[in-house]
């Protein structure tokens, strides 16, 4: 079964004004207030907004690399990497609906035609998964808490991993998922990576989740990358 390549038709023309964006790093970001609120908006403009894992990016992504990112917020890194490292390709996998028209405003807001975001999130076979939308924006997750007010619920795609790997070829990851790393990553095809960068969430998946991530890319033969890694951003290089 074919994969939905939808990510080749994601091409959009951003008409805002200069006055209509925040800048940060050198990149612009249309300045909506219904996703750019509170202390995401104040860390764009003091330059620090995924700040460990921008240093981790630019240490670690070279010119060329196809990157794979699964978890692309408000286009922060995928705009980076395709716009400070020259890659040949970013695909970015995001699960939240609200998110992919902002996301692709980012691209064309810096005029980026190699950074492609595809609303879906990948598993070991295809399917369908609810996930649950927060007013707080970055805090939506597939995961349901207890005690909370009924979260906005949609169904997103699952796409097979191995497919979308093989079709992609990446040859970097980008992972930051909210704590799904733990079950996610060790059933990706890591073998022919050249490096990662992950955020770890050890509140929620403990020293054993940790350990698993850990294990999964020690198995596909690379190792910690200790220069660019910091606290829960970690590395991993095949070389270094």
């Amino acid at each position: 079964m074919p994969l939905p390549l939808i990510w080749k038709a994601d091409l959009v023309t951003d008409t805002s004004t200069e006055a209509n964006f925040i800048h940060s790093r050198g990149m612009k970001f249309p300045d909506d207030p219904t996703i750019l609120r509170g202390r995401v908006r104040k860390l764009l403009r003091q330059n620090s907004y995924e700040a460990k894992e921008s240093e981790a990016a630019l240490r670690v992504v070279r010119e060329g690399d196809r990157v794979i990112e699964l978890g692309g917020g408000v286009g922060y890194m995928s705009t980076l990497v395709a716009s400070k490292r020259q890659v040949a390709s970013v695909h970015s996998f995001e699960a939240n609906p609200n998110l992919i028209p902002y996301i692709r405003r980012v691209h064309a807001a810096n005029g980026l035609s190699n950074a492609h975001v595809t609303n879906a999130i990948l598993g070991p076979a295809p399917g369908k998964v609810d996930f649950h939308v927060r007013a707080q924006i970055l805090s939506s997750s597939m995961t349901r808490f207890e005690g909370e007010d009924p979260p906005e619920t949609h169904q997103i795609d699952v796409l097979d991993a191995a497919g979308v790997f093989a079709e992609l070829n990446p040859t970097v990851l980008i992972c930051d998922i909210e704590g799904a790393e733990v079950d996610l990553i060790p059933k990706l095809p890591l073998a022919n990576l050249r490096a990662a960068i992950i955020e770890l969430h050890p509140q929620w998946i403990g020293p054993e989740g940790v350990n698993k991530v850990f294990a999964a890319f020690m198995n596909a033969g690379m190792a910690y990358y200790h220069r660019g890694s910091h606290n829960k951003v970690v590395a991993f290089r095949r070389e270094w």
